[in-house]
C-alpha cells in the first residue's frame, strides 16, 4: 500500500500540479501587492474620501456598497495588472520563438452564399453554384 502511494506521489502530473498551485499562490501574492501597493494609491491621489464608507440602510438591513466597489476597482485592477504585465509579454516571447509553419487552409469560401467549401471543390456544396471554375481549353 505504501508503494502504491509513493508512486502516486511520485507522477509527474502530482509533482506539478503541486508546483503549479504554490507558484501560483505565490504569484498570486505578488500580483496582489503590485495592485494594493503601487496601482490603487494611483487611484486614490485625485479622490479624498475611501469608497469603504459608502453604504445605506433599508429596514435595518446596512448595504456596503463601497466595500462593493472597492473589490471591483481591486479586479478590475489585477486583471489589468495580469494581461498587461504578463499575458502580453508571455505571447510576445512565444510569438518570437514560434517555428512551427503556418498551417494553409483546407476551405475557400462559396462567392454566392458565402459558405466554406473545400479548396478543390468547384460546385458548392449549400447553393450549387459553381466556384472558381477552371477555364476549358
Amino acid at each position: 500500500m505504501l508503494k502504491d502511494f509513493k508512486a502516486f506521489i511520485l507522477r509527474g502530473n502530482v509533482v506539478d500540479l503541486a508546483i503549479g498551485v504554490v507558484i501560483g499562490a505565490a504569484f498570486g501574492d505578488l500580483v496582489k501587492s503590485f495592485v494594493d501597493n503601487l496601482l490603487t494609491p494611483l487611484i486614490a491621489i485625485p479622490g479624498t474620501k475611501d469608497f469603504k464608507d459608502f453604504s445605506f440602510s433599508v429596514s435595518g438591513s446596512t448595504f456596503s456598497y463601497g466595500l462593493f466597489i472597492n473589490a471591483l476597482i481591486a479586479f478590475l485592477l489585477v486583471a489589468g495588472a495580469v494581461f498587461f504585465f504578463v499575458v502580453k509579454p508571455v505571447n510576445a516571447l512565444l510569438n518570437r520563438r514560434k517555428t512551427e509553419p503556418e498551417v494553409e487552409s483546407t476551405t475557400k469560401e462559396c462567392d454566392f452564399c458565402l459558405s466554406k467549401v473545400p479548396v478543390a471543390a468547384i460546385v458548392c456544396a449549400f447553393c450549387t453554384r459553381d466556384i472558381d471554375r477552371p477555364a476549358v481549353a
